[in-house]
């Protein structure tokens, strides 16, 4: 990924209670001509579009009904059908702030900035993943053994804390409200306790 150039500006997808984050995988099916003119526009260049939440109606500008940050995601795989529409898998690359929307397309189109994730102190990074598998742990246990381990293996393939957090809320938050709080936060340290209470307060409604 760091080799992946941005856009300044790309195309985004507004979806109603529907948040991606980096690393994390989307289907979708894309239907509305908008989108089957951006989804064409990117195939045809760096193959990239943003993922934005939808917060209300679509009306005035879209800096009033869409979520600041969203997920600039990268097409996978895209299989155009016969009456064109379009099933795509989006990857998602990092997250971005739109900075400013642009009238000159007929879908949505904006400005964007990367929104870059920190953690410190560094030397804690160790004790912060121990802590977030920990807690994913005690959230699977009532699960199958190969479900258990199909989970772990996700977590294993996290080298720091941020990306140990991002593959926690893809896969594990439900919460639309709280996904799109968490991607909306920097600080990976910030991000920990809220994970680690949603999946404990998660275990004790399974349990129940």
């Amino acid at each position: 990924m760091a080799s992946i150039h941005l856009p300044e500006r790309c195309g985004v997808m507004l979806l109603p209670d529907c948040t991606l984050f980096p690393h994390g995988g989307l289907p979708l099916y894309i239907f509305e001509p908008r989108y089957r003119r951006m989804l064409e526009e990117a195939l045809e260049g760096d193959c990239f579009f943003a993922i934005g939440r939808l917060l209300g109606e679509e009306t005035g500008s879209p800096g009033d009904y869409v979520a600041p940050v969203g997920t600039i995601g990268l097409v996978r795989a895209s299989r155009e059908q016969d009456d064109g529409t379009s099933q795509l898998l989006i990857h998602g690359v990092m997250r971005v702030r739109f900075t400013e929307w642009h009238q000159e397309r007929s879908y949505p189109y904006a400005s964007i900035e990367p929104v870059i994730s920190v953690f410190t102190p560094e030397n804690q990074s160790t004790a912060a993943m121990k802590t977030l598998r920990g807690a994913v742990e005690d959230a699977v246990r009532a699960l199958p053994q190969h479900v258990q381990d199909g989970v772990f293996a996700l977590l294993d393939r996290a080298d720091d804390p941020g990306l140990m957090t991002d593959i926690i809320c893809q896969q594990f938050i439900h919460e639309a409200n709280l996904r799109q709080e968490l991607l909306e936060m920097d600080s990976v340290g910030d991000r920990i306790p809220m994970i680690c209470e949603y999946l404990r307060n998660a275990s004790l409604v399974a349990e129940d």
